[in-house]
């Protein structure tokens, strides 16, 4: 009987009274969950853990023994999995991906513990774009002068999924201001900056007053200097009445609702995989202008994030068309993740090991 362990690492900075008491209120958090629930309704045991660290590993699978065991994200070792695979042969470890290669880049450890990872018999590196996935697959084999169906074994594609909402709204369109929302943690590649930009100019043209809504409970990666420029920005700009409005970190039924208040969702990044806050703001109706890194977005409404006219554009093409934009995305949205279903159902019921 296949059985699937996934293990997150809690955040240092974890708080219970803002986020879910398992220690956890992220996209990773919220990744993991949704593949346990998935895998769940597919007939596949799983469940899921969150640990202080690597330490506790042993323990987890002491307890519930499974089959195979998901590690959401780098955060162990290669050491320790040296060890793990001693005291667990049978198991089958997969390292999950969540990003792409333009964020990995700036993880000092990546292609260190990466390249190590792939050298044990039982670990499995996963994915979670095909991008990623032929990269990876390409680096494996040649570090281990593997042919294509064995460096195949090594690196699999396990793509995000979410769960299924029915939630439409309308925009408000006789409002002063326009809400436009562009959640998630502050990073260089999430490009804050330039959607904010884009936002200001959007707003002007249609003669509104903006209020951009950030989350700033995470700022990473060097985001601290985005995030003083866009709080610059609209303090040099105070006079025109657009503001810039924070959020901090909330657990997530709190922030889906603070979601379904948006007029607008812009995720128009440099680099994603999946992209959980969008599909947050798509499940509660919002209209979306993503990049085109978004897999499962709609070409008409991605912008070119180094363009700030062409994502003023594509907010006024969604002012224009906003239930088309959100029924399109959720459409989408839905067949990306019947794929995923049927992705992880079919590794996990064949009960692949190594």
């Amino acid at each position: 009987m296949v059985k699937v362990l996934f293990i997150l690492k809690r955040r240092a900075d974890f708080s219970a009274e803002m986020q879910t008491k398992e220690g956890l209120s992220t996209g990773l958090y919220n990744s993991a969950s949704f593949m346990r629930d998935m895998l769940q309704e597919q007939g596949v045991m799983s469940k899921m853990v969150v640990v202080q660290d690597y330490n506790e590993i042993d323990r987890q699978v002491h307890a519930w023994w499974p089959t195979h065991v998901v590690i959401e994200a780098l955060w162990v070792v290669p050491a320790k999995f040296a060890e793990l695979q001693r005291l667990h042969p049978n198991v089958t470890w997969i390292v999950r991906l969540h990003s792409d290669m333009p964020f990995i880049a700036g993880e000092g450890m990546a292609m260190d513990w990466l390249g190590d990872y792939s050298g044990f018999k039982n670990v499995v590196i996963a994915a979670n774009s095909p991008r990623m996935l032929r990269e990876m697959r390409s680096y494996v084999s040649q570090l281990h002068q593997l042919d294509a169906k064995v460096a195949a074994q090594r690196v699999i594609y396990l793509p995000n999924s979410y769960p299924r909402d029915q939630h439409f709204k309308m925009v408000h369109r006789f409002k002063r201001t326009i809400d436009i929302a562009c959640f998630g943690a502050v990073r260089p590649m999430k490009n804050h900056l330039s959607q904010a930009m884009a936002a200001i100019d959007f707003a002007n043209k249609i003669h509104k007053q903006l209020r951009f809504h950030i989350n700033v409970g995470r700022v990473e990666g060097r985001g601290e200097p985005v995030l003083r420029n866009l709080t610059a920005l609209f303090e040099q700009l105070s006079g025109t009445g657009h503001q810039l409005i924070t959020h901090e970190w909330t657990p997530r039924d709190e922030f889906i609702k603070l979601c379904g208040t948006m007029d607008i969702g812009m995720q128009v990044s440099f680099s994603e995989t999946f992209n959980i806050v969008a599909a947050d703001l798509v499940s509660q109706g919002v209209p979306l202008v993503a990049s085109r890194e978004v897999p499962w977005g709609v070409k008409l409404f991605a912008a070119d994030p180094t363009d700030t006219r062409d994502i003023t554009n594509k907010l006024l093409l969604t002012w224009e068309l906003p239930l088309i934009n959100a029924w399109i995305h959720k459409r989408r949205l839905r067949a990306y993740c019947r794929n995923s279903a049927v992705l992880w159902a079919k590794y996990f019921k064949k009960g692949q090991t190594l």
